[in-house]
Parts: C-alpha cells; sequence; structure tokens
C-alpha cells in the first residue's frame, strides 16, 4: 500500500470497516434453485428493514430481484424457516409460489403481476405457517409443510403435509387445504417425489428428540389421485439421525444418516461413501440441502470435516472429486439441472456468493450474489485453523483471528486484547468464512478466537454429544480453555479477555462470567439465562424439550436447571456487561433478560441492556446492527482501555 507502518496501541488503529459496512453485508444467500435453466435464490436486504427477497438470474446473467418491499420471502415453520419459495417455468412466464414472512400466508405470483394469496390467515394462536412448497400443477396444487397453531400456547401446535389449490379457493377457506397426512408426528419435512411420481419421501421426529438425535425416513406410495398411501418408516428411529432425504434419476431413494456416528450417503439403504467425515449437518431448517443427485447418476455433496467442500459423488465407486476454487465453506443449499450444479459458497477471503458448478469440466465459477470487496482485502484477517487441548485432553476445534492491519503495529511489549465468540445452536458450529464483524474488532487491533466447543457439528456425533447433560459446563470449559492457552503462550493479554455470544452463544457468555473468572467483560446477545422458564413454555415448540439432553431430564434433575442457570448466579458478576435483545424474540424472549437484569439490581456492575423494537432472534436491520456493534466496541474500549476512533461511547450504568 506504500504507507509508512505506524505503531499504535491495540485498539486504536484506524479501520475503514465500521459498523455500516458490517452491517450492510450481513447475512447471505439462501435456497437456491433451478427455475428451467435459470438460477434462483433469496437474498437478505439489511437496509430495507431486513427482508429477503426472491432473486432471479436470467439466462443473459442479469439479476432481478422479483419483490418489491416490504415482500419478504421466509417462512416461520418451526420459527428457523425452512425452504420459502418454489417456481415452475411457463409459456407465459414462471408460475411462482412463496411465503410472506408478515402474515405466514402462501402466494402466487406471476412475474410482472400481483401476488394473490392462496392460503388463509387463521385467528388461532400464531396461525397457519407453510414451508418447502412443491408445486404439482399437474394436480392443481402446491404440496407444502403444513404448521398450523391450534391454540394460543406455543407449543399447541401441529404439522403435516397438505396440499393447497393454486386456484385461490383455499385463500379464505382452510376447509379447502387437502392434508396428506395425519399428524401422528410432531415434526415433517417436506415430500420429496420420485422422478416416475408413484413414490413420496419425507423425514418426521417427535419431541423429546431434535432432528440431531433421531429421526425416521417415511416413504409412502403415491396415488393417481394425488393422495398418500402406506406411509412406512424405512429407515431411521430414536438414535439414528437422517438428515436428508431424495431420489435418483433412476427412482432410488438416498439419505444421510450417521448410524456409524458420521452423516454419509446411504442409496437403497446401501452405503456409497463411508468415511470419518460428514455429508450432512444438522437440520435447523426445513429444505437443507447438502446433496443433490445428477441425471448422469453422479451426486453432488457439501462434505467435510469442519470446513466443507462441494464435491461430486460417483455412488459406484465411492469416488469423490472436489470444485476447484477458494471457496473453504458451503451453506446446506444445492439444486441440480442436468449436469449443472448450484451451491452457495464463501471462503475468508469472501463472503457467500452463488456458485455454479459444471460437473462435465469441473468448472466452478461466480454466478450471483458475487463478493464485492468494498474495502482493500488488506485489512481482512488471516484466520488460523486450530486444536487446543482442553480438560481431560479432549481436543478443541477453534478458528484464531489474530490483530491485523496493514500499516499498523502495536508497541513491542503489548499483547493484544481478545474476544472468544461462542456459536449459536449448541448445536451448530463456527463457518470458516469472511465475516465483516470480525475484521471490524481484527482491524481495530483485537483479536477473535471462535470456538467450535464440545457439542458443535462437524467433526462427528461423538463430538457433537459431548454437550450431553453438560451445556453449562463443557461450552464454557472449551471456550476458556482456548482463552486461557492464547494467554499463556502469549498469543493474548490474559488481563484483556472477553466473551461474547448470541442464542446459546449468549448462554455460553453469561454462564461462562458468572461461573469463571477468565473475561474481564462480556456481550450476551439475545441469550437463554433461565433454563427453568425457558424449559416450561417460554421457547418455541420446536426447541421447547431440548433441554432433556443438554441439560437432562426435567423431572429426574430439577436442581440441575436452577444450578446451571445464569440468572441463578446473577450475584457472581462481577465484570462489565453488555446486554442485546429483540422485543419481537419468541424463542429466547425478553423476560429471560429483564429477570437476570432485576437479580442484579443493585450488585453495582456496570453494564448497558438494549432492547431493539421490531426485532425477533438473530438481528436484520441494518441500524440495529450498527448500535450493537458500535456499542460492543465501546465497551471493550472502556474495560480495556481501549482508544478506538469515531465510536460514540456506550453508558454504563451501575
Amino acid at each position: 500500500m506504500g504507507e509508512t507502518v505506524r505503531t499504535l496501541a491495540y485498539g486504536a488503529w484506524p479501520s475503514p470497516i465500521d459498523a455500516a459496512l458490517a452491517a450492510a453485508h450481513d447475512g447471505h444467500p439462501e435456497y437456491v434453485g433451478f427455475v428451467g435453466d435459470e438460477v434462483w435464490w433469496t437474498e437478505p436486504r439489511p437496509a430495507e428493514g431486513g427482508r429477503r427477497t426472491l432473486v432471479r438470474r436470467h439466462a443473459d446473467g442479469r439479476e432481478e430481484p422479483l419483490l418489491p418491499s416490504p415482500w419478504n420471502v421466509r417462512s416461520r415453520v418451526i420459527e428457523y424457516g425452512g425452504h420459502p419459495w418454489a417456481a415452475l417455468p411457463g409459456d407465459d412466464g414462471p408460475l411462482v409460489v412463496f411465503v410472506d414472512f408478515a402474515d405466514q400466508r402462501l402466494y402466487r405470483l406471476r412475474p410482472g403481476g400481483e401476488p394473490s394469496p392462496l392460503t388463509p390467515v387463521s385467528p388461532v394462536g400464531a396461525g397457519l405457517r407453510w414451508a418447502e412448497p412443491l408445486l404439482r400443477p399437474e394436480l392443481g396444487e402446491v404440496w407444502c409443510v403444513l404448521e398450523e397453531f391450534t391454540g394460543d400456547g406455543p407449543t399447541d401446535v401441529r404439522r403435516v403435509l397438505a396440499a393447497v389449490p393454486l386456484d385461490g379457493s383455499a385463500a379464505q377457506d382452510r376447509g379447502a387445504v387437502r392434508e396428506l397426512t395425519d399428524d401422528r408426528h410432531r415434526f415433517v419435512t417436506g415430500p420429496r417425489l420420485s422422478p416416475d411420481g408413484r413414490r413420496a419421501a419425507w423425514l418426521a421426529w417427535d419431541h423429546p428428540r431434535m432432528p440431531w438425535d433421531g429421526t425416521e425416513l417415511v416413504l409412502a406410495d403415491v396415488g393417481p389421485d394425488g393422495t398418500l398411501r402406506g406411509a412406512r418408516t424405512v429407515a431411521g428411529g430414536p438414535g439414528e439421525a437422517i438428515a436428508q432425504a431424495d431420489w435418483t434419476h433412476d427412482n432410488r431413494l438416498l439419505h444421510a444418516s450417521d448410524r456409524t456416528g458420521w452423516w454419509n450417503l446411504y442409496l437403497d439403504g446401501q452405503p456409497v461413501c463411508p468415511r470419518e467425515e460428514e455429508f450432512a449437518d444438522a437440520l435447523w431448517k426445513l429444505g437443507s440441502r447438502w446433496f443433490t443427485p445428477l441425471a448422469s447418476g453422479l451426486v453432488a455433496v457439501v462434505h467435510g470435516r469442519g470446513a466443507t467442500a462441494l464435491g461430486v459423488l460417483d455412488p459406484e465407486t465411492g469416488e469423490v472429486v472436489d470444485a476447484a476454487g477458494p471457496w473453504t465453506e458451503f451453506a446446506p443449499t444445492l439444486a441440480a439441472h442436468g449436469e449443472r450444479v448450484v451451491a452457495v459458497g464463501a471462503s475468508p477471503r469472501s463472503a457467500y456468493e452463488v456458485v455454479e458448478l459444471d460437473t462435465r469440466t469441473g468448472h466452478a465459477r461466480v454466478v450471483g450474489a458475487e463478493h464485492d470487496d468494498a474495502v482493500d482485502p488488506a485489512f481482512y484477517p488471516e484466520p488460523q485453523i486450530r486444536t487446543f487441548t482442553g480438560p481431560d485432553g479432549r481436543d478443541i476445534h477453534a478458528h484464531i483471528y489474530p490483530p491485523h492491519h496493514p500499516a499498523c503495529v502495536a508497541p513491542g511489549d503489548e499483547l493484544p486484547p481478545y474476544v472468544v465468540w461462542a456459536h449459536g445452536g449448541p448445536t451448530g458450529r463456527a463457518p470458516l468464512v469472511l465475516d465483516l464483524e470480525i475484521a471490524y474488532f481484527t482491524s481495530r487491533g483485537i483479536g477473535v478466537a471462535e470456538v467450535n466447543y464440545g457439542g458443535s457439528t462437524g467433526y462427528g456425533r461423538a463430538y457433537r454429544e459431548r454437550l450431553r447433560e453438560q451445556w453449562g459446563v463443557v461450552d464454557v470449559e472449551d471456550c476458556a480453555a482456548v482463552a486461557l492457552a492464547l494467554a499463556d503462550e502469549g498469543t493474548a493479554d490474559r488481563g484483556r479477555l472477553a466473551v461474547r455470544g448470541g442464542s446459546a452463544g449468549g448462554w455460553t457468555a453469561a454462564a461462562s462470567l458468572t461461573t469463571t473468572d477468565v473475561y474481564a467483560c462480556g456481550t450476551i446477545k439475545y441469550p437463554i439465562l433461565d433454563l427453568a422458564g425457558w424449559g416450561t413454555g417460554e421457547t418455541h415448540d420446536f426447541e421447547s424439550l431440548y433441554l432433556e439432553s443438554l441439560i437432562g431430564p426435567l423431572a429426574e434433575v430439577p436442581a440441575r436447571y436452577a444450578e446451571r442457570s445464569p440468572a441463578a448466579h446473577a450475584d457472581r458478576l462481577r465484570v462489565p456487561f453488555l446486554l442485546l435483545q429483540g422485543l419481537d424474540d419468541v424463542i429466547c424472549p425478553p423476560v429471560q433478560c429483564e429477570r437476570f437484569l432485576a437479580r442484579l439490581a443493585g450488585r453495582k456492575v456496570p453494564h448497558a441492556y438494549l432492547a431493539f423494537e421490531g426485532e425477533g432472534h438473530g438481528f436484520r436491520r441494518a441500524e440495529t446492527m450498527v448500535r450493537a456493534l458500535e456499542a460492543e466496541l465501546s465497551l471493550y474500549a472502556q474495560v480495556f482501555r481501549l482508544n478506538p476512533l469515531g465510536v460514540p461511547t456506550l453508558e454504563l450504568t451501575k
């Protein structure tokens, strides 16, 4: 860059990556699909109230958003949502159906026209919700997952597969919706239809299991009149998690199961590529796709151990050939058309982009949402993939992002502050991708350590199950072990360590602050803080019994629920913290934060509580993200005695 390198204290480095820039690049393309030979996907619009739009890529490469503001293509099924759109080409333009977030109705659209509703609004509870639409124009229907609330409570709900008429006759009439299955299972995913149209497959599971604990693969025959007959379980069970199923071109059933301890693929029940790596992941959103069969008999796969690659699997030989390219992580969304595969990939130098792979040539290229360097990439952090040793000698996987600036160094005797990031889930993983929120800190001289603590996905079932009945213990220990190892080796300043996380990561951050003395401060975002409340009606149905495995059965170990809860130990909190919460959050509701703060009253611990109207679980609006990020930096500046440029001071109350 030709600049003179300046010596400035950590935290005082001038950075072109401000909070507004980080917010503008939050979120990524999702739910890719082919409509004829066109590639379509959903894409976030942080500056437009955080909505998602549907983007169409024409044959000439032109990208066109199909729906103006305020249309928001996003399902609320199981609150985390699922595939929210489907489309088929037609002589007078594509036929599109999509779910709108505001009312959760299913709409029909012809490009150029106005959307018209296909489903009614229910007066009961949280209404009728839809996901994973599958167009059946020959029947005049669209098949979906229907989530129907039967009362006002979050668990007063049933889920079935249902057929919605495409003529709009159900727009005011719930009775016109045809149910394809009964509601014997609490949870179902959308049906996958065999190419000959004679069979349908879907996944089902029941409380208290989460879909990564145990699911069933259900198969049914499809009658000529569009009825499902003889539904039967053909694989899976309480201790076997099937994450996805689909059909090959010649009507054979392919599924991903973790029966060996790793999610591998099975074709008509036979293993096709047994490896100690993952060919699927945790099913947090309905319609996630880690593999897709091709017309040639090959299968496109997203696979790996930790980070993921896009590959093409030959089921005959078990060989996988990975696509060449810079991407180190692929999202769980894939689609195929002929020999073309479309995916969403990212790397430490690029955000998520829509990537197309030509499986005949092996050539992969970006076809949508192309990454654009908003600042000089010299300001991006350089991650280190590391494995640390935790209690009992166990491995802990982490990504370490040291402070990095092309024109600044710190004085030779100064060690940098570090923030440990705990991901959400907790059954999840921190991906190895460019995140401008991380760069926001590292470019100013604050290190970030993303810890894939025990319980994280990507490293097999045994690693994932380290958290069984140990939530609030193993995750806290693993984060602390990484933080202290960085201090012991001289990478980080022992006196300037912080912890931050959102959702389940907010729990880990709060539990870390109330049970350890490792951190000088912390940032807690839309957290779980009180297990007894969260486990008895303060969250949504999908996770309402998650604690049975994470903590233990409430009926058997009620004392453990109190013992582990940060809210019960608010009196142990000694260090400053920032608490961030969306007021519309039904997964981790604001009452948890309010209870926690009430128990802190009068203890004179410096803190700030920022609650945001119109935000749910995870922030989506640009202005919210800016306020939250600047507040977080100000907390660290005050506690670590840093001097960042141009950041408003967060007022801490005692």
